[in-house]
């Protein structure tokens, strides 16, 4: 049953991760500008589905990227199932990854979380969850999931206050949706996931300093690690549960 059903949720994750390109492309664009609407040669692309093909010059926009939207949603997707197995709040997960994937690549290209995902990413993760919440079957908690939301971002809000300049508030706001799905397996599962973040963020930049990459005040994007901690407690706790 759980091969089938991760199969299947990689398929899903490879579909859905086929459809990013177009929205990747018109995202990566830098703080305060508007999201682009054309290919590099300045022909129009519309909507925010598919791929950054342009029809009028057939180039790719996000030719070097589709792969990984592509595989990368796969991967986790795939995870999720199988970690989670035939639980209602698979769908849940199922449905909000490619979106986390959108933001970590958005990120990695030009540092930016933009509002147009986090803020839904939140809204979406709490009323889906609330939803999954009264199906049988559920290994979670939907007020330790709203409660998780607000403890997560309100800590991060507290870690920009401190150190603005090190913490982008587009972090914050991602932690609201993280800490909302994280919360939904209890506080260990929040703690964990949260601590991941960090940790894979601090070792990149550590790894930065001592290659010479970059400097110690060097920034650099936290969201993607932020994104990969609560995908890893997350599979803890679909294992646990």
């Amino acid at each position: 049953m759980n091969a089938t059903l991760t199969t299947v949720a990689a398929g899903w994750g490879a579909g859905a991760g086929y459809l990013l390109p177009r929205a990747l492309h018109r995202l990566s664009v830098e703080p305060d500008e508007p999201w682009r609407a054309a290919c590099p040669a300045g022909h129009p692309i519309a909507g925010w589905l598919g791929p950054a093909r342009c029809r009028d010059c057939q180039g790719d926009a996000a030719s070097g990227r589709v792969l990984y939207a592509v595989s990368g949603t796969a991967l986790v997707c795939a995870a999720l199932a199988a970690a989670t197995g035939p639980r209602p709040e698979l769908a849940v997960w199922l449905l909000l990854a490619p979106f986390a994937v959108l933001l970590a690549l958005v990120d990695l290209a030009v540092r930016r979380l933009p509002d147009l995902l986090t803020l839904p990413l939140a809204a979406a993760g709490a009323l889906l969850l609330g939803l999954a919440a009264l199906l049988p079957g559920h290994a979670g908690s939907w007020g330790a999931a709203l409660l998780g939301g607000l403890a997560l971002g309100g800590g991060y809000f507290v870690l920009f206050l401190i150190n603005p300049a090190g913490l982008g508030f587009g972090d914050v706001k991602l932690a609201l949706g993280l800490g909302v799905a994280l919360g939904w397996y209890g506080w260990p599962c929040l703690f964990a996931g949260a601590l991941l973040g960090l940790v894979l963020g601090a070792v990149y930049g550590m790894g930065l300093v001592v290659f010479r990459r970059a400097g110690r005040k060097t920034a650099f994007p936290l969201g993607p690690f932020l994104i990969a901690g609560a995908f890893g407690g997350l599979l803890l706790g679909g294992l646990t549960a």
